[in-house]
């Protein structure tokens, strides 16, 4: 090792998945002094405390073979080693604690106990299962499986996951979290505690327990470090046994501002321009999971909620926001988007948000309450902004009816944030300026030249205080507000890429373009660039 530099990093408040742990026994860890960070472009990132230990070097070998993962070193200090040494014991061993428990007091693979308070809230949740709110249930930690299921949630709220999941598989249940959009295997339990923990987690959401053979859904919320957290849960049945997925939903993260989406000024502007208007539609389109929610709920959060009477429908409602009137579909028992909207508009409303338009009848009631002097914003699927159009006629919306109501049109994607400090500069030349050039090549020059094309991306590397290089993620977007071009476009009923094309000569920034320009600011690792 001597003759090379090594970088030196800071692990930070950056929390290690457990399949990154899983990596480097424990034990190992410990007497070599080195821990893994991460695994970035297929190379395995280590943090070493004594780069000149060549005990430690050959330990690495030995499992770079068995990995077959090369790997390269990063200079840590003690404290960080310590840090990252207590992640190995945080979930795992608070969960071991509890199935010792299990083991010595016999509870066996089904029985769950609560405190009587417990059981008194879950009789009572029994009496009104068909209410479409989530009630407040408090977690108390006393049986090994409530610990163990209450330890799971405190560790994914705490690790900013956004979803938990629990799968039962050939011999054993795999606990994974999402985090920034990527799974990772965080916990592996014993199978035989499998119902048990569905079980618990089932009285929590108030599904029923005796149901095993179709999906179902519930929520619950539970105080976490003093802060209300909400959890949606899905169970879903696979050949040996339930899977629950639980999405986390943490209003105190949920809500950000309209600045805070990763906009430029421009869509900013365009955003801003819209939600004044008195009335009209206003369409966010998207794949699952790109975000539309939270960009309808920024914009929810712009209006004057106490002179405006606003209304949603949501499927499901994910966060409460003061002083609007948030209302769940309920398929089940006959309440859905088409119907809802009608009741809506017998309920005087100023602004009505429908979490998603998708059936016909939904989308011709969003088109009359838009032009009967209601604002309508709502979700759709589409691949792009110019897809809206044809979207809307594909579900039997007249074009004379689009044109006087569409007022504005976004698509989204989400891209991985870089972290403060992180990304490697790289020179805009050879490949990288070719594809740029290419992707740009069809932009009218007049906003070409406009554009804030640097000479240099950055690309994926860590940070002083982040292993991983990136922390959150931020939307790219594409827009288009309606002028009198694209009114003709929609009465002529141009296809997708003729309303794209005609978009485009007005200066229209696609996706992928947005990204590029997030790059240059170094706001995202150019990596992600390709994704979109």
């Amino acid at each position: 090792m001597n003759g090379f530099q090594i970088q030196k990093i800071k692990i930070g408040s950056q929390k290690i998945p457990g399949e990154i742990l899983s990596i480097v026994p424990e034990e190992s860890a410990k007497h070599y002094k080195f821990v893994p960070l991460g695994i970035r472009d297929s190379v395995l990132e280590i943090g070493i405390v004594d780069p000149d230990n060549i005990e430690a070097r050959d330990a690495l070998n030995f499992i770079s073979a068995k990995t077959k993962l090369p790997f390269k070193l990063f200079l840590i200090s003690e404290e960080d080693f310590e840090k990252v040494i207590s992640m190995y014991r945080g979930l795992s061993e608070e969960v071991t604690k509890a199935l010792s428990q299990l083991e010595s007091a016999s509870e066996g693979v089904s029985g769950v106990s609560f405190s009587h308070e417990e059981e008194d809230s879950i009789k009572e949740r029994g009496a009104k299962k068909d209410t479409a709110t989530a009630e407040e249930t408090k977690i108390i930690e006393t049986a090994p499986i409530t610990k163990i299921v209450a330890t799971i949630l405190r560790y994914a709220a705490e690790g900013n996951a956004s979803d938990v999941h629990i799968e039962r598989m050939l011999d054993n249940i795999r606990v994974r979290f999402r985090v920034d959009g990527v799974l990772n295997t965080s916990l592996v339990l014993p199978a035989k505690v499998h119902s048990a923990i569905v079980a618990r987690i089932k009285l929590l959401s108030n599904m029923k327990l005796d149901e095993k053979r179709k999906p179902q859904d519930g929520r619950f919320s539970a105080k976490i470090d003093g802060r209300k957290i909400d959890f949606r849960v899905s169970t879903f049945p696979t050949y040996h046994g339930e899977k629950v997925v639980m999405r986390i939903l943490d209003s105190g993260k949920g809500l950000k501002k309209l600045e805070e989406l990763g906009f430029s000024d421009e869509s900013l502007a365009m955003v801003r321009r819209a939600i004044k208007k008195p009335y009209g539609l206003i369409l966010i389109s998207g794949p699952t999971g790109s975000g539309k929610t939270t960009t309808l709920y920024s914009i929810l959060n712009e209006f004057d909620r106490e002179k405006n009477n606003v209304l949603s429908l949501e499927d499901p409602i994910e966060y409460n926001i003061e002083g609007v009137n948030q209302s769940q579909i309920r398929s089940d028992i006959g309440y859905t988007f088409a119907n809802g909207l009608r009741t809506t508009l017998r309920q005087d409303p100023d602004i009505i948000m429908v979490g998603e338009i998708r059936d016909s009848e939904t989308a011709g009631l969003a088109i009359q309450a838009a032009l009967t002097g209601h604002l309508v914003l709502a979700t759709i699927h589409t691949n792009n902004a110019a897809g809206v159009i044809p979207r809307l006629i594909d579900m039997k919306v007249d074009p004379y009816l689009i044109a006087p109501t569409l007022i504005l049109a976004m698509a989204q994607r989400l891209v991985s944030l870089l972290c403060p400090g992180a990304g490697t500069p790289t020179p805009v030349e050879g490949s990288i300026k070719m594809m740029i050039d290419k992707q740009f090549g069809d932009l009218p020059e007049e906003f070409r030249n406009k554009l804030p094309i640097g000479k240099e991306v950055y690309r994926l590397s860590s940070g002083p205080d982040c292993p991983s290089g990136t922390r959150g993620r931020i939307a790219a977007t594409e827009m288009f507000e309606m002028d009198k071009d694209v009114e003709d476009a929609i009465l002529k009923e141009f296809s997708e890429l003729e309303i794209d094309k005609m978009l485009r000569s007005k200066g229209m920034i696609r996706m992928k373009e947005d990204a590029i320009l997030k790059a240059f600011k170094r706001l995202i690792p150019f990596e992600e660039i390709s994704g979109l």
